[in-house]
């Protein structure tokens, strides 16, 4: 069978994962990574509550997923710009397309676990959002990992991701810095929800999201009908019960259960899952440690500057964070792919690089590909729509970037990763 027949008949039912043989389990990174969560979660619980304990475990939950599913949002936009695949962006759209049912199912009674009211990610439409989720998409190709991947590919091992992710601090605590400006200086709509701005209520607003998804889901099939794009590599698997474990799971299980913890995550704390703030958090409680007085910068006004006095356990966007890590440094120990490599010189220079400027695009643009892009869409926030139009951009620049550091980008004649 030739390899064009294949992709043809990868195109009609494409399947991201394979059963095949499967790494030896690595037993004592599985224990210290169990031993280590469940340290954690009595300290979270013994500081703080019982909700920021179970948001702690939703991130955990969060982490297996991403790992197990391998589940990208810099891959899937660089493998649609460079080669015309969809398998990720599909992924995204059933993923989008449950997020803003339940949703509108929760914003729309205040349905809550806790109490809290719950509020969706929507935020104003100016400049800072589309300057900064441009440079995210084009930091999330150099760094090879946008929020998401940045917290599981370390967790899963990844030495360079581990300089993304101080680079990623660093930027956020740089766009803390520069945010009143960005904020007061720079033209700006105000925040727009197609659900309580435009008079469609969230029912109407959700038909509108639909159709979207629906319309973005077609345009992809007539993509990969028109390209014949190389389908991504399946990822190895096994089956029965021990797939939960040890095997990979496909892109479309995972998406729904990400919508599903989002959802719970709404409606638990009271707003949708986030991932930066904790890192503008995190970096300006270094430089308080170190005697600069971060508090008096715009960014850190209210809720924000308040976090800088308590323990990082009180942030529910930290604990999740760390939850995040943990579990997919397990799930990678238990399939037996927990192997840290070299870290090249080139990619060194693009991580770091790629981190600054991701971490300095999310504070613009009030998120990252979760809190903007998820969150926001969900949240039936116009800035959402703009962040993922604009990050795409970025994504499409950064393909004539990467090569200068030693970066490859996906080919047509090639399965890929």
């Amino acid at each position: 069978m030739t390899e064009t027949t294949l992709n043809k008949s990868a195109a009609i039912k494409p399947r991201t994962t394979v059963v095949s043989e499967l790494n030896p389990m690595q037993k004592p990174l599985v224990a210290a990574g169990l031993f280590a969560a469940i340290i954690l979660f009595i300290a979270i619980l013994s500081t703080t509550n019982m909700t920021q304990s179970v948001l702690y475990v939703i991130g955990i939950l969060l982490g297996v997923t991403l790992l197990h599913a391998r589940f990208g949002f810099t891959s899937a936009f660089r493998r649609l710009m460079s080669v015309g695949n969809v398998q990720g962006l599909q992924a995204h759209m059933l993923m989008l397309a449950i997020a803003s049912i339940l949703f509108a199912v929760i914003l729309s009674n205040g349905f809550s676990f806790t109490g809290t009211t719950p509020a969706g990610y929507v935020s104003p439409v100016g400049v800072s959002v589309i300057f900064g989720s441009f440079i995210f998409g084009i930091g999330m190709q150099l760094g090879n990992g946008c929020a998401s991947g940045t917290l599981y590919s370390v967790g899963g091992g990844s030495f360079s991701m581990i300089l993304t992710l101080i680079s990623f601090i660093a930027g956020s605590v740089i766009g803390a810095y520069h945010f009143t400006f960005w904020m007061e200086d720079m033209p700006s709509l105000p925040p727009i929800s197609l659900a309580t701005s435009t008079g469609l209520g969230y029912f109407g607003a959700l038909l509108v999201q639909l159709a979207a998804f629906a319309i973005i889901y077609w345009i992809t099939v007539q993509i990969a009908k028109k390209k014949n794009p190389p389908m991504m590599k399946p990822l190895p698997t096994t089956q029965g019960w021990k797939k939960i474990i040890r095997g990979s799971w496909p892109l479309f299980a995972a998406a729904i259960i990400l919508a599903l913890l989002n959802a719970l995550t709404l409606s638990i704390r009271g707003n949708p899952w986030g991932i930066t703030s904790a890192f503008a958090l995190w970096g300006g409680k270094a430089l308080m440690a170190s005697g600069v007085d971060v508090s008096s910068w715009g960014y850190f006004a209210g809720a924000n500057g308040a976090a800088l006095t308590k323990t990082v356990l009180a942030d529910s966007t930290s604990v999740m964070n760390f939850g995040i890590i943990l579990g997919a440094f397990i799930s990678a120990a238990a399939q037996g792919t927990f192997k840290p490599g070299k870290i090249k010189p080139g990619v060194a220079g693009a991580s770091i690089i790629g981190g600054l400027l991701m971490g300095y695009g999310a504070r613009l643009a009030f998120g990252c590909n979760i809190g903007a892009y998820f969150g926001g869409i969900a949240s039936f926030s116009l800035h959402g729509w703009v962040w993922m139009i604009m990050a795409m951009l970025g994504t499409f620049l950064a393909l004539f970037i990467r090569p200068l550091f030693g970066l490859k980008n996906p080919k047509s004649t090639d399965s890929i990763c």
